[in-house]
């Protein structure tokens, strides 16, 4: 009987990076530093200023980071070093799911003018994109 691969590529485990999708701290990445329990782990992000504390598994999104080599409970300047060391926020940072996210909270934060003129700025697009067509 031949072995098949999992489908599934991250897992919750010490050091994987986390995206905080809820509370005040939402938007905002940490690292998994110990395993509770089946629906719970510490967390901690001492470059994006989450404090060390306990998080449920469903209020979290686990990304394609992870540091390696960190062993289990470390402290905040251990996981601080490692980040800096292994550059996690700048890779997050240039990820597409970062820049989408920002691109979604800067659309989200624009006013009523700001919006009308996004809104002419694509009709011009729109418009030359539309000449260059007929021409071709």
């Amino acid at each position: 009987m031949s072995v098949q691969e999992s489908n599934f590529k991250r897992f919750v485990e010490v050091g994987r990076v986390v995206l905080l999708q809820s509370g005040p701290l939402a938007g905002k990445i940490a690292v998994i530093v110990e395993i509770i329990d089946h629906n719970r782990a510490i967390i901690d992000g001492p470059l994006t200023s989450v404090p060390r504390q306990a998080f449920s598994y469903r209020h979290l999104s686990l990304t394609p980071f992870r540091l390696s080599k960190l062993p289990r409970g470390a402290g905040s300047g251990c996981i601080r070093r490692q980040l800096e060391k292994e550059g996690i926020v700048a890779k997050w940072e240039n990820s597409s799911w970062a820049k989408k996210r920002a691109a979604i909270e800067k659309r989200r934060s624009l006013n009523d003018f700001q919006r009308f003129e996004v809104m002419l700025a694509k009709k011009a697009r729109r418009d030359a994109v539309r000449k260059a067509v007929a021409k071709a």
